[in-house]
């Protein structure tokens, strides 16, 4: 076995595993091998911190009272989100609005600027590669609405057909909705490009981001992202949290998403007087810790070298094509040519399912399933495929191991 060097010297990978704690785990004897980061990351230890002070120092609710821990916890709340605002280039921190994940940011789209636009014959164009949260909400809003989902075609490569999806933008389409990196099959979409050609139409350009946040930086400016979505938890944060970035006058334009506290000026029982941007779309007491622990997450992501950490991961995604082409009767599903650090495969004499409790039973963690992304497993005429994600935390003596289990897993079906 010849195992590659990491990407760069500079790269101390042991110094990142120390700051994940959960990595230093055992699990049925074996040591934890941790797999699944596109369906969840884990936390450093400096979020798991920041949320620990903030319940032991600092928790009162936001923008409600005078008091020094209502005004410490409301600086923590708005501090995060100007680092939000700063990580990912937006003009104002107006354009930042937290939302419990990239799901509600896509739903809050789809029915406060999809339901007041649309009607019978307009079009909303996604792509075949979307995973469910970008499929569902635009199903929900056209039959709201009576317009007309589209579907931009993949390739069998899993790669987007640019021509077709440049030759379904027409005067109909209303808005385009696309994911930035598929996360059933790891690839990475050419999304400047597909946002400048939808705006030789007047087309906005919703960019799901969920599965891009944690492998490089997004400026949303340079991409000129009309909607860019995504979630906490994907990118080291915790749960429970996410945000939708929309330009302020699109913002501005838009009804409340939901009603309740902090979303007001005014109310009586005849009408109500709604609040700014960015507040007129986080009705309630949001998840405070959440996004403090956010805020936190993008302080850990903002000391690294985003460009060591992509030849890190691609390093890992090539080792792990590698030594899992090796493997008789394993087929991996979606070999775009621009990846993410995402592995789906299939062993033919073994289901997913099974494959993922053998695997499990050697420490190894990933996923098995449709990964919330039926479509695909259709286009390539799968149930389900197991799945291997890494994360800049993860090593190639771990790609050894996942082989390991999998070849473990086909004798005992052999």
């Amino acid at each position: 076995m010849t195992v590659p060097a990491t990407a760069s010297p500079a790269f101390d990978i042991d110094a990142i595993r120390s700051d994940f704690p959960i990595l230093n785990q055992s699990v049925h004897g074996k040591d934890l091998v941790f797999l699944d980061s596109a369906a969840s990351a884990q936390r450093p230890q400096q979020v798991i911190d920041a949320i620990s002070r903030y319940y032991s120092r600092d928790h009162a609710n936001v923008h409600r009272g005078v008091h020094a821990l209502s005004e410490r916890a409301t600086a923590a709340y708005e501090g995060a989100r100007e680092k939000v605002r700063a990580y990912i280039n937006a003009q104002s921190t107006a354009e930042i609005i937290f939302v419990r994940g990239t799901t509600e940011a896509i739903n809050l789209v789809a029915q406060s600027y999809g339901r007041e636009r649309l009607g019978p014959g307009d079009e909303i164009l996604i792509t075949w590669m979307e995973h469910h949260a970008n499929i569902v909400p635009w199903q929900m809003v056209c039959k709201q609405t009576g317009a007309k989902l589209v579907v931009a075609p993949i390739t069998d490569a899993g790669e987007l057909d640019l021509d077709a999806l440049k030759g379904l933008l027409n005067e109909r389409t209303r808005l385009l909705a696309v994911g930035h990196i598929s996360n059933a099959i790891g690839t990475v979409n050419p999304i400047k490009a597909i946002i400048e050609h939808a705006h030789q139409f007047d087309v906005p350009v919703l960019v799901d981001g969920a599965q891009s946040m944690p492998h490089g930086r997004v400026d949303v400016q340079a991409l000129d992202a009309d909607f860019f979505a995504f979630s906490s938890h994907k990118m080291f944060g915790p749960t429970g949290v996410g945000v939708l970035y929309g330009k302020q006058a699109l913002l501005d334009a838009m009804p409340p998403y939901q009603g309740g506290g902090d979303m007001i000026l005014a109310v009586d029982f005849e009408k109500t007087l709604y609040n700014e941007l960015p507040a007129k779309f986080e009705a309630g007491t949001p998840n405070i810790a959440g996004v403090v622990g956010l805020g936190a997450a993008i302080d850990y992501l903002s000391a690294l070298d985003f460009d060591v950490i992509a030849q890190h991961e691609q390093s890992l995604l090539q080792y792990a094509h590698e030594q899992l082409r090796d493997i008789p009767d394993l087929r991996i599903i979606g070999t775009a040519r621009n990846k993410a650090s995402v592995v789906s495969f299939v062993l033919d004499s073994v289901h997913a399912h099974d494959l993922g409790t053998i695997v499990d039973s050697e420490g190894v963690a990933i996923r098995t399933g449709h990964h919330c992304a039926m479509p695909v497993m259709d286009f390539f005429n799968v149930p389900a495929t197991a799945r291997a994600s890494f994360a800049f935390y993860n090593q190639h003596s771990e790609v050894d191991v996942l082989a390991g289990a999998l070849r473990k897993a086909q004798r005992m079906f052999a």
